[in-house]
């Protein structure tokens, strides 16, 4: 017998638990990131670093933080997705996205964290060679 319908079986029938409820803040598990992006929203148009991606929502920062409600389209690689902000600390939103991402989608932004980190990466060894060289 699988756990769960082990423990529902002990709880016995009038229990209110339930297993699969969404715990705690996070709808998704979280895949953390350092990326640029954009945010468009009915008053501006801003970079922001995209700091996690999920499957339900984000985080991001930005100089000028979104007012919590305020909706907005968040760009990023292959990215435009709506989302509202429902979180605001210190610089930074958290969204929750209008209607989920697919698998394939958090892992393109995967993808593109990585693609980022290796360019950063060479040229950061390039500027080095030509520091070592003395050519400016």
């Amino acid at each position: 017998m699988p756990i769960v319908r082990h423990v529902l079986s002990k709880l016995g029938p009038a229990s209110n638990f339930d297993p699969f409820a969404k715990m705690g803040r996070r709808g998704a598990a979280r895949l953390r990131l350092a990326i640029p992006a954009r945010v468009v929203s009915l008053y501006s148009t801003q970079r922001c670093v995209l700091l996690d991606v999920s499957r339900t929502g984000a985080k991001i920062a930005l100089k000028k933080p979104l007012d919590l409600g305020e909706g907005a389209l968040l760009q990023v690689h292959t990215l435009d997705q709506f989302a509202s902000a429902v979180r605001c600390e210190n610089g930074r939103n958290g969204l929750e996205f209008e209607a989920p991402l697919s698998d394939e989608l958090v892992i393109q932004m995967r993808w593109f964290g990585e693609q980022i980190e290796e360019q950063e990466k060479r040229d950061l060894r390039e500027a080095v060679r030509a520091w070592v060289n003395g050519d400016n």
